[in-house]
């Protein structure tokens, strides 16, 4: 029997360290998810206004909508359909359609096209960015995914920031539609190729580790109505996550321009728009892995207070060193939620569903970011940028302090069960 045949045959091993090599593979795909998302995260709000002549805050924030919504709902079908039908297909099924998006970008004549883009960029992150993070919690197994989730968002949100700061400078030297096709154009190349050459399903790690283990077949209606409301501390975690989102919709359609009308340089507000994500990018690699020694709750309700308190802090200075301080705490409070969120749906939900339950909870999450473009659009042209900014943050606030008062901690309730074991998942009214 050959060697292939003889690792065909072979059980596989859940682990960080056993399964290095895809999880650090799987780390690199990430990362071009990020940088499609980071290439617009400054210039295009500034496009709007200078190539279309949007006024009106409402209309810039659009595309951020139909991205918020689109990737709403590529969420919840990559979810359910990675465990149906594999992990891999849903990967690369998500590059296929980040192709057109640069190309859509640099030769859009309207406003339109820019939308269409990003509803096509929306399907791209909900089942790329979907799938790489029910792999790597496949890969890892029950004991480090808070580091696993720390590594995997860092990643994303990493070269989410320098690929915004790098289009900041690209488009002060080539033009903004010139850096958008640059990085968008090589991500999506790079993303597709690794995908489909070199990443291998994952689905079989789930498999094992759902062995020895209460079957647990939920019809999808269950499961969604569980991960959504009936379960309390899914519930904290889907509403802290939909209002995560919710303020970085905002800080992704409002900072940039507030920070212009504020006096500051093209180069000025791209340090800026990136300095908030690579804070939040490289605090995850610490976060993470804290919340499998510390537990779940207090860095999930801590660090949406410091969300809270720092979009606050934002309408009260003015000035590039306030606004840096302000952007750097922003994502050490964002670092602290982001990662333990996604641990407790691993802690909690049964390897079997575990794909559907992330899908349902990342529906909730990123329909923050079209919550939030509309309400920070509407709120702007009202009242002003400084006003829609402090209401965000007040309902970040909010948010904490209710899951303070609704979720319960999972991690010592996973290490007293037996290795993989699943918590109950009590049908409890919030």
């Amino acid at each position: 029997m050959t060697h292939s045949a003889n690792s065909a045959n072979q059980v596989p091993r859940l682990g960080l360290r056993e399964n290095w090599r895809q999880f650090a593979l799987l780390v690199v795909v990430n990362a071009f998810v990020g940088a499609m998302v980071g290439s617009e995260r400054v210039v295009l709000p500034l496009v709007a206004q200078s190539d279309f002549g949007l006024a009106s805050r409402a209309a810039i924030l659009s595309f951020i909508v139909s991205f918020g919504l689109v990737k709403a709902g590529a969420n919840l079908f990559a979810g359910r359909l990675g465990d149906r039908v594999g992990r891999k297909k849903v990967l690369i099924a998500g590059w296929l359609f980040a192709v057109p998006v640069p190309f859509l970008l640099y030769f859009a004549p309207s406003w339109a096209w820019i939308v269409l883009a990003n509803v096509l960029l929306g399907i791209n992150q909900g089942l790329a960015w979907s799938t790489t993070v029910i792999m790597k919690i496949d890969l890892v197994g029950p004991r480090r995914r808070g580091l696993a989730m720390g590594l995997n968002e860092a990643a994303g949100y990493g070269a989410l920031s320098g690929a915004a700061l790098l289009a900041g400078y690209l488009a002060g030297d080539y033009g903004p539609r010139s850096a958008l096709l640059f990085i968008g154009g090589f991500s999506a190349a790079a993303g597709l190729l690794l995908s489909a050459v070199f990443v291998r399903e994952s689905q079989s790690h789930a498999q094992v580790e759902a062995r020895g283990r209460t079957p647990s077949d939920r019809p999808f209606r269950e499961i969604f109505w569980l991960t959504s409301w009936k379960d309390r501390t899914l519930f904290s975690v889907c509403q802290a996550g939909m209002v995560n989102n919710l303020n970085d919709g905002m800080a992704w359609g409002l900072f940039p321009l507030f920070f212009a009308a504020g006096g500051l340089g093209l180069r000025e507000v791209s340090i800026l728009g990136a300095l908030y994500p690579a804070v939040w990018s490289v605090v995850q690699l610490a976060t993470g892995a804290l919340s499998d020694r510390w537990g779940r709750k207090s860095l999930i309700v801590s660090g949406m207070l410091l969300q809270g308190a720092a979009i606050l802090s934002m309408t009260m200075t003015t000035g590039f060193l306030p606004w840096a301080l302000a952007s750097a705490l922003l994502g050490v409070g964002t670092a602290m939620v982001y990662p333990t969120l996604l641990a407790t749906i691993g802690d909690v939900a049964h390897p079997s569903w575990r794909g559907s339950a992330v899908g349902v909870y990342r529906l909730w999450r990123d329909g923050g970011y079209a919550l939030g473009a509309v309400l920070a659009g509407l709120t702007a042209d009202a009242l002003g940028v400084r006003w829609a900014i402090g209401t965000i943050g007040a309902l970040t606030v909010f948010s904490g302090l209710l899951a303070l008062t609704t979720m319960r901690e999972t991690l010592p309730a996973r290490q007293a069960a037996p290795a993989g074991g699943e918590l109950p998942t009590a049908p409890e009214m919030t």
